[in-house]
């Protein structure tokens, strides 16, 4: 039986598990927003949907497996709210439905870590709108048999989101706030985490999605400069820095994520199990 994927949102991290799909013979149809970006989905060999705009209905009536990777905005969840009492009937033919959450929901632990259990506190406007797309995916598996599962991400880098660019240009900071840990993964370790979940179900269940290493921002650009051959980026202390209220916003918490269940329950083994070995493979494909 040919199996089929339907994407909400088919951007950066869905692109990365299109390319381990597509290649097993899986039929992919994504969501994105213009035209232009359709044309590029299209080329890669995902059928590609306007959205909003078009209906998925169609396309979602042929679905084995669901992804959601659209951001919750001020009204919820837009698939949700579109699409929910579709998605509810599908439920049945249904064989694995992801939902892309966030570790911002966890909120602020000082640096301390942070495990699946972990009682849910976000801080940020970000973190509790994702917390409530949450409970509102949870209320429709309770209800129509969904056989949901939710992938809390932390920082997301990979091809084209490494800090390379901005150490070359000399655009880069070491921001320096004490105490601050962030935990990040490489989307294709993303993918490797998704694709190990589609061949093992397990309805209801939630994975944090982090690499074993959460650290400082600063060492991270350090380590990238040391790569390339620079002088670490010049050190700017927190409460000088010049920063966007989005970016100032992600300093607002500090924590440590740990996914032990990816390993534990699906088997997966990172193939970057930090930044440095992230770095290189970047810096490596960059030629």
């Amino acid at each position: 039986m040919t199996q089929t994927l339907l994407s909400f949102g088919h951007g950066y991290t869905a692109r990365a598990l299109d390319r381990l799909l597509l290649p097993e013979g899986w039929v992919v149809t994504g969501t994105t927003r213009s035209a232009e970006h359709a044309g590029t989905l299209t080329r890669r060999g995902v059928r590609a949907l306007i959205w909003p705009g078009e209906d998925p209905g169609p396309a979602l009536a042929d679905t084995s497996h669901l992804l959601i990777s659209v951001a919750p905005d001020a009204g919820g969840d837009p698939v949700l709210n579109a699409h929910g009492a579709e998605i509810a009937r599908a439920a049945p033919h249904l064989r694995w439905v992801g939902y892309l959450s966030t570790t911002g929901v966890y909120g602020d632990h000082q640096g301390g870590w942070v495990d699946e259990t972990t009682p849910l506190a976000p801080t940020t406007a970000r973190g509790r709108a994702r917390t409530a797309a949450e409970a509102a995916w949870q209320a429709l598996a309770a209800q129509s048999g969904l056989p949901l599962h939710i992938f809390r991400l932390a920082g997301i880098y990979g091809p084209g989101r490494g800090p390379f660019a901005k150490v070359r240009n000399g655009s880069a900071r070491r921001i320096i706030k004490p105490g601050q840990y962030f935990s990040r993964i490489h989307v294709d370790d993303i993918a490797r985490v998704l694709k190990a979940s589609i061949a093992r179900p397990d309805p209801g269940a939630i994975y944090n999605v982090a690499d074993d290493d959460p650290a400082p921002p600063e060492d991270v650009l350090s380590h990238a400069a040391g790569l390339l051959g620079l002088p670490p980026p010049p050190e700017v202390a927190f409460d000088a820095a010049e920063m966007t209220p989005l970016a100032r916003s992600f300093y607002a918490e500090s924590k440590r994520v740990r996914a032990l269940r990816i390993r534990r329950d699906l088997g997966v083994t990172l193939a970057y199990p930090d930044y440095r070995a992230g770095l290189a493979a970047l810096l490596r494909a960059e030629g």
